[in-house]
């Protein structure tokens, strides 16, 4: 597990708040069935022959960390990761095999949407249930009830059956409860994203106002960077049933982002290798040309004031002139960011067989955001010189992806502040040539 200094997001200084959380050394695991046993006889042949009918998954390995008083403490991996089993053994849905877990205050867990209503009673009645779940008594749900109800915007509703309502408002109702129960820790599993847009913009104030309140905590399994960036103090990043980093927001994004670029490319890769054994070659190549493939040289997280510099590997044979042309794709907000060109003269080869090329691309104008490389191999069209067709195309794996990540940026515009801006004229100015 590596350890990154936490960062003081708010005037906050956590390490001063008395342990609200404290995981010690948990594990946890499951029996998984590999033989089914039908009755005693077939179980008692399956135990005379060792057949244990099951192996054991282990989920967490030797969890250790602590949440203080007052954190907006963050949990992020990929699926499969172990997050939402560690949040079960927080909320004392699953008990570990192995290390403890304890809790200093009630803590309100809210890891799916809707456990605990029942849709044959009234909304009130749902409310004075899933209060009783999470073990208030009807005088604390008393008190709660016309700020659950507010929140959800459900007045008028209240007394009709869950059945007859919509799915927004039994989630709206449902993360209410949640949000508005008077607990001293929420656990949240992945819920940032319920309801319409108005309703967003209520929990986003929701969330933004108990980050200020010393006395409330907030455990967040999330996989959207943005929430964790925005809300949380610090953050831990889960990895095959293991911490793989915990410290402050942005170093656990980064990694995350970075273990997601990774298994995407063994993702593809193992795409690849099954269109090469059925078809003879990775997607988008062939005989003409085998070898197509871009690929980084400079590191896979950058800042704005770095340069990104990758390689082109190729494998082309046939003779006369031939173009690469290179295309930047925005990965998250869609889009192509940047084209060469399909006959751009500096991107005319010199040589054929199998050669490498090298370029680079600045980053300074580029706000945080994700990005990939796309190569396609052009040669003229007999018919129309000045326009190509292509021969092959650099697809998955044969791609090439990069992050940039900057304190000086944002992450919603292509292009920062710092390279483009809107500047106010008056209107005598407007109106000069």
């Amino acid at each position: 597990m590596n350890k990154v200094n936490a960062e003081d997001t708010s005037s906050f200084n956590y390490e001063n708040r008395p342990v609200v959380l404290d995981v010690d050394h948990v594990e946890k695991s499951f029996r998984l069935p590999t033989e089914q046993a039908s009755g005693l006889k077939q179980a008692f042949i399956n135990w005379t022959r060792g057949i244990k009918g099951y192996r054991i998954q282990t989920v967490l390995k030797d969890i250790t960390f602590q949440v203080h008083q007052g954190e907006f403490f963050g949990i992020v991996g990929r699926n499969g990761g172990g997050k939402s089993t560690l949040l079960k053994i927080i909320s004392q849905i699953y008990t570990p095999n192995q290390g403890s877990v304890t809790v200093n205050g009630k803590l309100v867990p809210f890891i799916e949407l809707g456990v605990g209503f029942n849709p044959e009673l009234t909304g009130r009645e749902n409310v004075y249930l899933n209060g009783a779940l999470l073990g208030f008594t009807p005088e604390e749900v008393d008190a709660m009830y016309d700020d659950i109800v507010e929140f959800a915007e459900l007045e008028d509703f209240m007394d009709q059956k869950l059945k007859n309502y919509s799915s927004g408002m039994q989630v709206r109702l449902a993360f209410s409860v949640a949000i508005k129960a008077q607990g001293d820790i929420l656990v949240l599993d992945e819920v940032l994203a319920v309801g319409d847009e108005a309703f967003q913009r209520k929990c986003d104030d929701f969330f933004t106002n108990i980050r200020k309140d010393p006395t409330k905590t907030v455990i967040l399994v999330t996989h959207d960077m943005g929430a964790v960036k925005r809300y949380c103090t610090r953050a831990m990043l889960i990895q095959d049933g293991e911490v793989k980093v915990i410290g402050d927001r942005e170093t656990v994004a980064e990694q995350y982002t970075l273990l997601n670029l990774e298994a995407e490319r063994k993702e593809e890769a193992s795409r690849n290798k099954r269109i090469a054994a059925a078809e003879g070659y990775p997607n988008g190549l062939s005989a003409r040309c085998p070898v197509l493939r871009t690929f980084a040289v400079s590191k896979p997280m950058l800042t704005s004031d770095e340069t990104f510099k990758f390689g082109v590997e190729y494998q082309y044979d046939e003779p006369g002139e031939f173009y690469l042309a290179i295309a930047l794709h925005d990965i998250r907000r869609g889009g192509i960011t940047f084209d060469t060109g399909a006959k751009n003269p500096d991107f005319r080869m010199a040589k054929h067989g199998h050669q490498k090329v090298y370029f680079e691309i600045p980053m300074h104008l580029f706000n945080n955001g994700e990005f990939r490389l796309f190569t396609s191999l052009r040669t003229p069209m007999v018919s129309d010189p000045a326009n190509t067709d292509m021969v092959a195309v650099a697809l998955d794996d044969n791609a090439c992806t990069f992050v940039v990540r900057d304190a000086q940026n944002t992450d919603y515009a292509l292009i920062n502040n710092r390279s483009l801006a809107i500047t106010p004229i008056t209107e005598e100015e407007a109106k000069q040539e």
